[in-house]
Parts: structure tokens; sequence; C-alpha cells
């Protein structure tokens, strides 16, 4: 019995933090979702789910989830891609192979609002060298941030140049801790490059590859400063995501319940959708055996 106790009395401290900083601030959020708390009437006045049956008519918080999951799904598959890519080129010895390692890295090394300052420079319609480069390939100029169109590709290219550095870095340290057994086995059998990739690579690097692609989907679902920084949300809304719409509703027009029934939407609707996605992750990339 008193080891029992002392178990939890080591573990009061950290469970102390995690209701501190995890449990209270949802509960919190629940109850001042049922509130019509905003800069008129402060105050945790109960209106019962007026502010969830507001939000299921609002069409720009529904517009803005089905654009975060254009630009999640876009920007993440092309980090995977890019991502296995760099980490197959270094994964041989390769001349100046730890100036390159280091080298891809610099971009998530950055600070996210900082590149994307950068980035809305070179995007710029006249001043911005994106465009120069455009004509010089035998495009004609592009308004990037200004036409919606353009200004998602603009996030997109933004987002894949900083975060596949963090794919390529996982999937990296995954390549090299497979074991050297199983290609030596395909090369006596006769196998290619491209059969051993499809029948031993990819099969054995498939955790790690699950976890680099659950981790960068939870991470791109909460896009906030790339938009911030690049576009504001516009042209219009054309760019606008659920987290830079909470953060208007919110911290500008201070309809703080109306802005917390957002953030519980959003919340259960992104932990349905990564485990549904984690599901199918696994049934499809992991061996039969290791999915049952």
């Amino acid at each position: 019995m008193t080891t029992h106790r002392a178990k939890w009395l080591f573990l009061l401290p950290g469970l102390t933090v995690l209701v501190a900083i995890i449990l209270f601030p949802l509960l919190f959020t629940i109850r001042v979702s049922f509130s019509g708390w905003d800069v008129s009437q402060p105050g945790l006045d109960w209106i019962g789910g007026a502010n969830y049956a507001r939000l299921w008519e609002d069409l720009r918080f529904w517009q803005a989830m089905a654009r975060l999951a254009l630009l999640t799904l876009a920007s993440v598959t092309l980090e995977f891609v890019l991502g296995l890519a760099l980490a197959l080129l270094l994964w041989r010895e390769v001349r100046a192979q730890r100036f390159f390692r280091v080298l891809f890295l610099v971009p998530m090394m950055t600070t996210p609002v900082i590149m994307s300052v950068i980035w809305r420079t070179f995007f710029h319609e006249s001043l911005g060298p994106a465009n120069d480069l455009a004509q010089l390939l035998g495009f004609a100029p592009q308004a990037w941030l200004t036409n919606g169109a353009t200004a998602i590709v603009s996030i997109v290219i933004v987002e894949v140049w900083q975060w596949t550095s963090f794919m390529f870095l996982l999937l990296l340290a995954g390549l090299l801790s497979l074991p050297r057994e199983p290609f030596l086995a395909a090369a006596i059998d006769g196998a290619g490059p491209i059969r051993t990739f499809l029948r031993v690579t990819f099969p054995m690097l498939a955790p790690i590859s699950i976890g680099a692609l659950m981790i960068r989907l939870i991470e791109a679902s909460k896009l906030m400063e790339t938009v911030y920084a690049m576009t504001s949300g516009g042209p219009g809304t054309a760019t606008e995501t659920p987290s830079y719409y909470i953060f208007i509703r919110g911290l500008r027009e201070f309809q703080i319940g109306y802005a917390a029934s957002h953030s519980l939407v959003y919340l259960i609707i992104m932990i349905v959708a990564l485990t549904l996605i984690a599901k199918f992750l696994a049934r499809a990339m992991l061996p039969k055996d290791k999915t049952a």
C-alpha cells in the first residue's frame, strides 16, 4: 500500500500541471461557449446552445474548414513526397552529406512569421522576383496574393518549403535505422532498385512514415501564422482558415462565447478526422498482420 501511495505522490506534480494547462482551460472554454460573452456584454451569462445553433448556419466557418482540408492535404502530401525523395538521396553515401543534411533543415528553423513576411515580398506582383522567375520560364505574371486560387497555391508553396525538412529529418532517421539483412536478401534475389524500394524499403519505413504524416497533419490543421503574415485571410476570405477565423471572432470582434463554440467544434472535427486518417494510413501502409 505504501508503494502504491508513493507512486501517486510522485505523479501528483505532473498531474497538477496537466490539469492546470489542459483540463481547466478546456472546461472553461466549454462553459464560455454556452455564454453570450462579447465586448458589449462581458460575463458568463447562460444562453444555452445559441452559439452552436448560430455556428451551424455560419457558412464562412464551414468554408474555412473545407479550405483547411485542401491546404493540409496538398501541403502534407507534397512534403512527404519531397521529404522521402531527399531522405533517399542522402541515405546513401554522397559527397558533402553532412552539409546537405544541415542545409535542408534551415527552413524548419526559421521563425514562421518572419519567413512568411519574406515570402510575401517574394510573391509581390511588381517588386517580388516570383513573376520575374515565371517570365523567365515562359509563364505569364500572376497576381500571387490578390487572386484567390494563386493565393492558396502561394500558401501551399510556403508550407512545403518550410516543413519538407521536418519530413526529411524523420524519414532519414527511419531509413538509417532499417536493418541491412532484408536489403542483402533482395540483392541476392536479383531485385532492382524500384522493386527493392516497393517491397522492402517502403514497407519497413511505414511506421515512421505514418508517424511523420500524423504529426504534420496535426500541425498543419492549426495553420495560422502563414495566413496571418502573408494574406490576412484574403483576398476577401479566400485563404481564411478556421484558426484565423476564430482569431477574428474572438480577438478582433471580441465575440468570446461565439469564438469558444467555434474552437470546440473545430477540436471535435479535428479529433474525429485525424483518428480516421490514422486508421486509413495504418490499413493502407502497414502489413496486414500489424493492422489486425
